[in-house]
């Protein structure tokens, strides 16, 4: 554990410790879950250890073998075989961007090593929708193929009126007159998107 107070070399360290202790449990056959927050953090620290040891640096100023840092640390995660017990270890990493944008050298580089992304908007948290997922942008590599039939029929057609609903109120902010079929979308989606809503008690 290492929170941004730490010196840089800690909040370097802490992932690959949580990792070391999430493999152990692995391989005593357990399932292991390591969420590491955030990512982007430790490359930051990597970032200030290197260019304090004068390593020459590359894209905006991280250090070439940044990738390495975090694909050594996330491909860890594994499903045992039975002859090694079966363990399991899950990793969750969590990565800032700035101002949402997925680009950035960090989290391009974090999303090409994972299954997928869930990707959280402020823009959505602050309308009021909870969790604040975009669905557009949020994917997975698995996807359908480890769902059950009946739920990937309507998750499908869940995501189809949430794409459709998304580049309809895109639309909407520049024309007001819509005709019947993209109003009746728009607010058949809105019902969808109120749906997940988490509401906290009183």
């Amino acid at each position: 554990m290492a929170n941004a107070n730490e010196p840089a070399t800690l909040q370097y360290l802490a992932p690959y410790t949580g990792a070391t202790l999430a493999e152990y449990f692995m391989y005593t056959g357990r399932a292991t879950l390591t969420i590491y927050d955030d990512l982007s953090k430790q490359a930051q620290a990597y970032r200030e250890m290197s260019l304090l040891l004068r390593r020459p640096p590359g894209r905006e100023a991280y250090p070439g073998d940044v990738f390495y840092l975090h694909s050594r640390l996330l491909e860890r995660a594994a499903k045992l075989s039975t002859a090694l017990g079966e363990g399991s270890m899950t990793a969750l990493p969590i990565v800032e961007t700035q101002e949402g944008d997925v680009s950035a050298y960090i989290p391009t580089n974090v999303i090409s090593i994972t299954d997928g992304q869930i990707f959280l908007a402020a823009g959505l948290f602050n309308s009021g929708l909870r969790p604040a997922i975009n669905v557009g942008i949020s994917v997975s590599r698995v996807g359908s193929a480890a769902q059950p039939k009946a739920m990937k029929q309507v998750a499908g057609k869940l995501k189809l009126e949430l794409a459709q609903f998304a580049e309809l109120e895109a639309f909407s902010q520049f024309a007001s007159d819509l005709d019947q079929a993209s109003t009746s979308v728009q607010f058949s989606s809105e019902g969808v998107y109120s749906l997940p809503t988490y509401r906290r008690r009183a």
